[in-house]
């Protein structure tokens, strides 16, 4: 059998220009820069790819934040009921003031719970997508084993990021309380301005400052940074790109936001609707079908909310692989990744960078 010397199939003949091979796509996208629209659906995809490990630990933490919330501001709320009907007529106004506050900070409690649900779930769906991408599909508790290492740092971060965001608007409160009820006269004026230009002032650096650091739980995660590292690297990685990566988180936000208002509006309209049939006389007592309604609310509120995290988390995640791509040719790295794994090489992690200004954590 005789011929011609063998061409590469992705070759046309001698003199002829190659022809194009779209890039390999081994799992959730294909391994180039991301186009946005790629950016604003691919996190509808993680949801659809791995349900049981992403909707299934989002919907897992929420739930067991929403059980914690019910108890301790009940029984804090029961108890403080109970203390102000059984306290002396002449004291009931320094009690009822005492209780107002108790329950004011058992509120507090299931607040900080769920920041560090969110961080905990951010870390877990930034593995998935950084795993989804190379073809792999986690299970749910290899999921959490894997990003169980980073996790603490990724709550001291979301924590430093919450509390700087107390400590501006608490200065700023502070400043006009002080402006507009103590001096009183003419600096009352001056509050209200600073009131309505702090706001301003502090949505806009917010914004700006979030959107910076806005992949730091990405770096945190894959690239095993510490926080000061996981900063300037997002910060670095950021420069140029700013309002892509504003856009696409702002656009899913949006998108997430309309869809659950769709649901929920009518949701609760029905429900309303069904009990004026049911009880048309008002028979029952007004906290039965408060109650129910309640119930019922708050179970379609965790399966959307665990939506809406899985959803935004993945963006976040997107938005980190399509910076590296554009900025650094980490899809190349991943695909000679994904071609040395499938030929049984052992090969390193390819998230991994070694930076000589950064200090990576274990």
């Amino acid at each position: 059998m005789t011929g011609g010397p063998a061409q590469n199939p992705a070759y046309g003949p001698p003199g002829s220009s190659p022809a194009w091979t779209p890039p390999p796509k081994p799992g959730l996208i294909p391994l180039r820069p991301l186009a946005f629209g790629t950016l604003l659906f691919a996190p509808f995809t993680v949801l659809r790819r791995n349900p049981k490990a992403t909707f299934g630990s989002a919907l897992a933490v929420q739930a067991a934040i929403a059980l914690i919330t019910v108890l301790v501001v009940g029984l804090v709320t029961y108890w403080a009921l109970n203390r102000i009907e059984s306290a002396p007529l002449d004291e009931q106004g320094t009690v009822e003031a005492g209780a107002s506050v108790t329950v004011v900070l058992s509120a507090l409690v299931p607040l900080a719970l769920s920041v560090l649900a969110g961080a905990l779930l951010q870390g877990v769906m930034v593995t998935e997508v950084a795993r989804a991408t190379l073809g792999e599909k986690l299970r749910l508790g290899q999921l959490w084993r894997v990003a169980a290492p980073r996790l603490l740092t990724l709550v001291l971060w979301t924590f430093l990021l919450g509390g700087i965001a107390l400590l501006a608007v608490g200065a700023l409160t502070a400043v006009v309380v002080i402006l507009v009820t103590i001096a009183g006269g003419a600096w009352m004026v001056l509050g209200i301005v600073t009131a309505v230009f702090g706001a301003l002032g502090l949505t806009v650096t917010g914004v700006w400052l979030f959107t910076k650091t806005s992949i730091v739980p990405s770096l945190i995660v894959l690239e095993r940074l510490g926080i000061r590292a996981a900063i300037r690297r997002s910060w670095s990685l950021t420069n140029g790109y700013f309002w892509r990566t504003f856009g696409a988180q702002a656009l899913v936000a949006l998108i997430v936001n309309t869809i659950l208002q769709i649901v929920t509006t009518p949701f609760a309209l029905v429900f309303s609707w069904l009990f004026s049939l049911v009880d048309p006389n008002a028979a029952l007592d007004a906290y039965v079908p408060a109650a129910i309604t309640y119930i019922a609310m708050l179970g379609v509120s965790l399966v959307l909310g665990a939506i809406a995290v899985v959803v935004q988390s993945a963006t976040i995640a997107l938005i980190y692989l399509d910076l590296r791509m554009r900025k650094e040719g980490l899809d190349l790295e991943l695909a000679r990744f994904v071609e040395s794994a499938q030929s049984g090489a052992s090969v390193p992690d390819p998230y991994l960078v070694i930076d000589p200004r950064s200090t990576p954590t274990a």
